[in-house]
């Protein structure tokens, strides 16, 4: 077991027994490391936040505040990045720390396989310029390939298969940056001009995104974090 799922699982583990203790060495014992692994686990879920508190004494160990914890986190790679995103709002205020630290901890509390798969749909993420975000488009995050009906600034509909890669987020519009099998090269779309679409079943070969891809004469491109 890996030092992340011990942490995960020494919450789990006092949360079921909460509010009796569970003593260093009987989570030692438990998760097969050494007491002073167990304390320095524990000291890193206190500084984090998680409201574990030591009980002295002969039946003492380490509690955990079962009043002030939550289940398990199960947002998923969407949700999580879409929080990212409206903390963006906060740039400015007294609360951006604050909502920084609290993306964090959301994060580290999900299940891995959804956390991996956020860490991965923010990567493909990218913020130009200062201002407000807007609203996230209905194609963000999809990772089939799709089919649409796109209109030109010009007017001209035309209706395409694409392979989404990433997205690009200005204060006024997003683009979806796509590999289109009409023009067989890369394509910046803006979504509000993306009438209509259709997720297909096929999962797209696997493209990279190259920095030179990104490469707009507008302003720096910032990669989304879930870091806050």
């Amino acid at each position: 077991m890996n030092r992340t799922d011990r942490l995960y699982a020494l919450v789990e583990e006092l949360r079921a027994v909460a509010p009796r203790p569970r003593s260093a060495r009987w989570l030692a014992d438990r998760f097969e490391v050494s007491v002073r692994t167990i304390e320095r686990d524990i000291g890193a879920l206190q500084e984090s936040g998680t409201p574990i508190y030591a009980e002295a004494g002969r039946t003492g160990g380490y509690c955990l505040d079962k009043a002030h914890t939550m289940p398990p986190v199960n947002l998923t790679s969407g949700e999580a990045v879409a929080m990212a995103l409206a903390l963006k709002h906060l740039e400015g205020t007294p609360f951006r720390a604050e909502g920084r630290s609290a993306l964090r901890k959301l994060v580290a509390a999900m299940r891995r396989e959804e956390a991996d798969a956020a860490q991965d749909l923010a990567a493909c993420v990218h913020l130009l310029g200062g201002g407000p975000i807007p609203p996230m488009p209905h194609v963000l995050g999809i990772r089939r390939v799709l089919r649409i009906r796109y209109v030109d600034r010009e007017g001209k509909a035309t209706r395409r298969e694409v392979e989404p890669l990433g997205y690009v987020g200005k204060p006024a519009h997003w683009y979806l940056v796509a590999w289109c099998r009409l023009r067989r090269e890369i394509r910046a779309f803006r979504t509000d001009r993306i009438t209509s679409f259709t997720v297909t079943a096929e999962v797209p070969p696997l493209r990279r995104l190259r920095p030179e891809d990104l490469d707009i004469p507008y302003g720096d491109v910032e990669q989304l974090s879930l870091a806050g």
